[in-house]
């Protein structure tokens, strides 16, 4: 709920599954010293690097930086994990970290070679691939890397897209849907899911 609490913190998750969400999406990047946290961008906003610190350094720097371990621990299989990878190459550290999870869960990112190398490995979790561009074929993208979710950026979801992915078994979840004739719109398209700052927005009026 980045519109109550800052993005990619425990306190707003809490509030995203205080306002029913069905879903928790957050990002992940990799510590010095091999832990997963959770954050948008690869350096604090000081400028620390996440990849060049550890765990405690990074701490000094944020002091509601969250690890992957303690959102699991807060979903609780309350919702859906939806875990977008934005470090580079550190697939298996986060698929080792979820190994334990018992809820329900799903791997994304921008990276499809990344979710790809997961899918060719034999992974059990659920792989997605975001896209954001409009002559992407999405559907080459999906079967090349394993992917059953497709999260585009909501302009780009249409009828025949949802019909595509659907026909594979897979699911259509947009981003970043706030504009409420935006929500209505792909809400009107069939789509599994819809990804947005403010859970209240898709509230029932």
């Amino acid at each position: 709920m980045p519109r109550l609490a800052v993005e990619n913190t425990l306190r707003s998750f809490e509030l995203a599954l205080e306002y029913g969400a069905g879903g928790i999406e957050l990002d992940v990047h990799s510590t010095a010293d091999g832990v997963v946290v959770v954050h948008h961008d690869p350096a604090l906003p000081d400028g620390t690097a996440i990849r060049g610190a550890s765990l405690s350094q990074l701490a000094r720097h944020a002091i509601d930086l969250a690890t992957l371990d303690s959102v699991c621990q807060l979903v609780a299989g309350r919702a859906e994990l939806f875990v977008e990878i934005k470090g580079a190459g550190i697939e298996r550290q986060v698929e080792a970290c979820l190994a334990s999870y018992s809820g329900p869960l799903a791997l994304h990112s921008f990276d499809h070679e990344m979710i790809g190398r997961l899918a060719h490995a034999g992974t059990t979790l659920r792989l997605g691939i975001l896209v954001e561009d409009d002559t992407a074929n999405y559907m080459v993208a999906m079967e090349r890397s394993g992917a059953l979710d497709l999260w585009p950026h909501h302009p780009l979801v249409s009828t025949a897209m949802v019909a595509a992915v659907h026909a594979i078994g897979g699911r259509v979840i947009p981003w970043t849907v706030n504009a409420p004739h935006d929500v209505e719109r792909v809400q009107s398209l069939s789509v599994d899911g819809i990804c947005t700052d403010d859970v209240r927005r898709l509230q029932p009026a």
